[in-house]
């Protein structure tokens, strides 16, 4: 079993990676590797149609629906992700006690994911609507609800009760209300030797403190220790923070400029992999299943954030939540 406290090599190494100037990194076993992810579901649904005209009524386009998808969403879409690698996969989180709630447990089975979803009849499941005309998305329509207190008691327990079955946990934090207690689970799951990783969101990120990593982008990042003007001032406060929160890493998704990885012994710089970009909703949900997985197989971290930059590279180049395949990383 892999724990928390081997990700991380001693070495002091800070450079640039390029991701055209690699070989591809060997393919791990990943069938043994069990991960739990816990976080805000959500049932992403997309109409697909044609667009001809514009609307008497609004100077908007009339979409005429053809076709309709129900996907995964938030941390259901994390973890088809790993899943879709090949891990054995828990999820673990609050849906309604409505259609919506019975389409993702459908969708879960469908993905080989062993569902630990509570189901509250208090709220609706979470929904993202996305209207598609001509290949891009014309609107998204939210609905959502937070969790009751009962509902979120119960799945800390649960939480408890899962974590000997497991060797990752993956917290995927959507500021939607089910991660509220958040800092309870990184004390639980570390006091395992569990490695936890966090995609953290909001203004403030001391209840996360602990993780084994954090997973922000830019956005996310800025709005807790503000911009920066170089490559030393981002370091700097990436370190600083790390070293706040006690985190064993820092890993940030920096879209088209590719990812940079702080810990106490290096920093590590990822190039973005060379290829279009056609959607880039869900990458990070992408990227934290691929390091999870890769962790937790066992292989070195600069090898896991290489592999990571590659699928989220390979997952922009799809339309909505997708996922990467053992094939398309490694084959």
């Amino acid at each position: 079993m892999t724990t928390a406290n081997n990700i991380i090599t001693k070495t002091s190494i800070s450079s640039e990676i390029s991701a055209d100037a690699i070989p591809r990194v060997a393919a791990p076993v990943l069938d043994t590797v069990r991960i739990l992810v816990v976080g805000d579901v959500m049932l992403d649904r997309y109409w697909f149609g044609d667009v001809s005209r514009i609307s008497p009524e609004a100077p908007v386009p009339v979409v005429r629906i053809e076709r309709r998808e129900e996907r995964l969403g938030g941390a259901a879409n994390v973890a088809r992700n790993a899943a879709a690698l090949g891990a054995h996969c828990g999820l673990l989180g609050v849906v309604g006690a409505d259609e919506a709630g019975a389409q993702v447990a459908q969708l879960l089975v469908d993905s080989s994911i062993h569902s630990y979803l509570q189901r509250d009849e208090a709220i609706s499941t979470i929904i993202k609507l996305r209207v598609i005309g001509r290949q891009q998305q014309l609107l998204r329509i939210d609905f959502e609800d937070a969790p009751t207190e009962v509902v979120l008691r119960d799945k800390l327990t649960q939480f408890n009760a899962l974590l000997p079955e497991y060797d990752v946990v993956i917290l995927s934090d959507y500021n939607k209300g089910s991660l509220v207690n958040v800092a309870a689970m990184i004390k639980s799951a570390r006091a395992a030797g569990k490695i936890v990783m966090v995609d953290p969101k909001g203004d403030d990120f001391s209840p996360y403190a602990g993780a084994t990593m954090l997973t922000p982008n830019k956005s996310e990042l800025k709005r807790i220790v503000g911009s920066w003007s170089s490559e030393d001032k981002l370091t700097e406060k990436a370190q600083a923070l790390r070293a706040e929160l006690g985190l064993d890493a820092l890993l940030l998704t920096r879209s088209e400029e590719g990812m940079s990885l702080y810990t106490e012994q290096q920093v590590l710089h990822m190039h973005a992999a060379a290829r279009e970009v056609y959607d880039v909703s869900g990458a990070g949900d992408t990227v934290i299943a691929t390091m999870a997985a890769m962790l937790g197989a066992g292989m070195p971290i600069g090898d896991a954030l290489i592999t990571a930059n590659r699928a989220g590279g390979i997952v922009v180049g799809k339309l909505g939540t997708a996922t990467v395949t053992r094939a398309e990383l490694f084959g």
